[in-house]
């Protein structure tokens, strides 16, 4: 279905995706009349990976390949407006990932918090989508077989859809 199509179909539902207008081009939504509010969202990623790999983390000549990734991580959120084209530009206020070596891979979790008038999930992702991407850019020499998978949002809280937490029934590793 095309772009204008989708929009005009869910406008019949009652129902909109946010970042387009009525004619179904892409827009940033205009949030200027919100209040800002404490706004924060929790992501997480899973790279899959052989436990040769794993056990050859310790000795990877480029360094520390999940420290690296945590720092790729931190960098990422706060330029994910740069990398999504209708995010709005956020002072964050708070960027945290964490790496989990786990008996078949690395599990990434991102926590981000701003006070503004917009919310961070999509910073979280992408803190947690390019750390992952950084443990296989760190790791492909040994293995391009390297997965990362379930990329997902798994709490966000604050602003007008108030809280969010993914379920345990859709959550599996």
């Amino acid at each position: 279905m095309k772009t204008a199509n989708m929009a005009i179909h869910l406008a019949k539902k009652k129902q909109s995706l946010s970042h387009y207008d009525a004619r179904g081009r892409a827009s940033m939504v205009d949030v200027s009349a919100k209040a800002a509010s404490k706004r924060e969202a929790e992501a997480s990623a899973f790279v899959a990976m052989s436990p040769e790999v794993l056990e050859a983390l310790p000795k990877n000549p480029k360094g520390d390949p999940l420290e690296v990734a945590r720092l790729a991580g931190v960098m990422a959120a706060k330029r994910t407006s740069e990398l999504i084209p209708m995010c709005h530009p956020l002072a964050l206020s708070h960027i945290d990932v964490r790496m989990r070596l786990c008996e078949n891979g690395v599990e990434v979790r991102s926590k981000v918090a701003t006070t503004a008038v917009t919310g961070v999930e999509m910073e979280a992702l992408v803190a947690a989508s390019v750390a992952a991407l950084t443990v296989y850019d760190m790791c492909k020499a040994l293995d391009k077989g390297i997965v990362i998978r379930e990329v997902v949002l798994e709490r966000k809280s604050g602003g007008k859809s108030g809280e969010y937490i993914r379920t345990a029934a859709k959550k599996k590793k």
